[in-house]
C-alpha cells in the first residue's frame, strides 16, 4: 500500500533548490549592468526617450520589427549599446560581431540617433533594464506566438479572402441543392408507402414562405449582411482616400507624350532635367520648350503657328509660367527622392509612371500608395555591380543565398521616408 507524502516530506537536495530559486526569479536570462540607474526618475525619462523614437520598431520582453531590448546591457556594456544607438551603421561597418549578427538576422538597420545627449541614453538604457517588467511566463508565451505567425507568413492577402468566402458560399449553395434532391426523392418514396393519414399529411405538408420571410431569424440574418455589406463598402471607400490612381487632369497646354517621348524619342530627362540630380524631378519651363518650338511651331507639316504651341510663346513674352497640372502627388509627411531612384538605383522612368511614351493625356498609371512602395523596396535587386558604395553591404550579405534587395540595406526603414 502506497503511503501519501506530505510536501514536508520532500528531501530538500540541490537540485530542489536550485529549481525552486529558478521559479522564484522568473526565468530572465540576463542580469543588467550596474552602472544603469533604476530610479524611478530615470526609467520615467527614459520611457519618453524610448516611445519617441524606439515604440515603433521595438518592445522590451519580446520581438518585434526589432530584437527585444530588455537585457541588452547583458549581452553586450553599455557603451557599445550606447553606440549603436547613436550609429548602428557605422558599428556595424566597423566589423563588430554582434552587430552584424544582428543586422543579418533582422535584415535591417536601425536608424542613427545622434541627436540623442549622455542623459538621453543613460535614462533609456534605464527603462529598457527596469521599466515597464512583465511576467516572464506570459512574455515568452506572447514571444512564441509572434514568432509562430511569423513563420507562416504575413496574413492571408484580401483578394485569397475574397475567393475562398466565394467558394465556400458555392460549396453551402451546392450542399442545400443536393439536400434538397434528396429531400424530394425521399418524399417520393415515402408517399409510396402505406403510411397512415396523420403521417401523409406530415409528409405532404408545403413549406410556407411567407411566415420563414417575417420570421425574427430571418430578418435578422438579413439585417446583419446589410449591415457587413454597407461596413465593407465604407471600408473600402476609406482605404481609397488619397489614392489617385488613373488622374489625368487637363492641361492648361495640350502635350502629347505620345508624340515627344513616343515618336520622336526625347529622353525624359531631356525636360525633367532634375530627376537625375535632386528630389524633385521638376516641370520644364517654357525656355526648353522653346529650344525646340523656336523652330517647330506646327505638327504634320501644317502651315501658321499651333495654337498649343502658340501658348508656349505667349508664356515667354509675358513672361509667365506655363500653370502645369501637378498629376502625381504624394503627401507632406512622405519622402521620395528622384534622383535615388534614376542615378543611383537604375529605375526606368516607366517602372512607375507606366507606358509615358503612348500616353496622350498623362495619368497617374501606379497606386503610390506606402504598401506599393514597400513592395518594391522587397522584391528590387539591388544593381551592385561595379559600384563601390555596396561593397561592405554586399559583404555582409554574403552569407545569404537570396539576391541583395533594397529591404536589405534599409529599403523598410520609417525614417527612409518619413523623417
Amino acid at each position: 500500500m502506497l503511503s501519501k507524502r506530505s510536501l514536508v516530506g520532500i528531501r530538500l537536495s540541490f537540485q530542489t533548490l536550485a529549481v525552486l530559486l529558478f521559479m522564484l526569479i522568473g526565468v530572465s536570462a540576463y542580469a543588467a549592468d550596474p552602472a544603469v540607474a533604476s530610479s524611478d526618475e530615470a526609467i520615467a525619462a527614459g520611457k519618453t526617450v524610448f516611445n519617441a523614437n524606439c515604440k515603433q520598431c521595438h518592445k522590451l520582453d519580446q520581438k518585434s520589427v526589432g530584437p527585444a531590448l530588455r537585457g541588452a546591457t547583458d549581452r553586450q556594456s553599455a557603451d557599445k549599446v550606447k553606440s549603436f544607438i547613436k550609429n548602428s551603421t557605422a558599428v556595424i561597418a566597423s566589423g563588430d560581431a554582434y552587430a552584424v549578427a544582428l543586422f543579418k538576422e533582422y535584415n535591417l538597420q536601425m536608424p542613427s540617433h545622434e541627436f540623442l545627449s549622455d542623459d538621453d541614453l543613460n535614462n533609456l538604457l534605464s527603462y529598457i533594464e527596469h521599466g515597464d517588467k512583465v511576467d516572464p511566463a506570459a512574455a515568452a508565451a506572447v514571444t512564441a506566438g509572434g514568432e509562430a505567425g511569423a513563420a507562416t507568413g504575413g496574413g492571408i492577402p484580401s483578394e485569397y479572402l475574397t475567393v475562398i468566402l466565394g467558394v465556400l458560399v458555392l460549396v453551402l449553395v451546392l450542399i442545400l441543392v443536393v439536400l434538397g434532391l434528396i429531400i424530394s426523392v425521399l418524399t417520393k418514396y415515402i408517399n409510396k408507402q402505406d403510411l397512415p393519414e396523420d403521417d401523409k399529411e406530415f409528409v405532404s405538408q408545403k413549406t410556407d414562405y411567407g411566415k420563414i420571410f417575417k420570421s425574427d431569424g430571418f430578418i435578422i440574418v438579413v439585417t446583419a449582411l446589410v449591415i457587413a455589406l454597407v461596413a465593407k463598402t465604407a471600408l473600402d471607400g476609406l482605404y481609397s482616400v488619397g489614392v489617385q490612381q488613373g488622374y489625368a487632369p487637363a492641361q492648361p497646354i495640350a502635350f502629347s507624350h505620345a508624340l515627344h517621348a513616343g515618336d520622336k524619342e526625347i529622353a525624359c530627362q531631356y525636360c525633367h532635367t532634375g530627376v537625375e540630380i535632386g528630389r524633385s524631378a521638376n516641370i520644364p519651363s517654357p525656355n526648353i520648350c522653346m529650344n525646340c518650338h523656336t523652330h517647330i511651331q506646327n505638327v504634320g507639316g501644317k502651315e501658321g503657328v499651333s495654337p498649343e504651341i502658340a501658348k508656349i510663346y505667349a508664356a515667354v513674352e509675358n513672361n509667365q509660367p506655363i500653370e502645369w497640372v501637378r498629376v502625381h502627388n504624394l503627401p507632406d509627411l512622405a519622402y521620395f527622392n528622384h534622383s535615388q531612384h534614376v542615378a543611383v538605383g537604375g529605375i526606368e522612368c516607366q517602372t512607375c509612371h507606366g507606358p509615358i511614351q503612348e500616353m496622350e493625356v498623362v495619368k497617374q498609371h501606379s497606386a503610390l500608395t506606402m504598401g506599393w512602395c514597400i513592395d518594391c523596396h522587397r522584391q528590387t535587386e539591388i544593381a551592385t555591380e561595379g559600384n563601390a558604395y555596396y561593397d561592405k553591404l554586399v559583404q555582409l550579405h554574403s552569407d545569404s543565398k537570396d539576391a541583395l534587395k533594397v529591404k536589405d540595406i534599409g529599403g523598410l526603414e520609417c525614417a527612409k521616408c518619413h523623417y
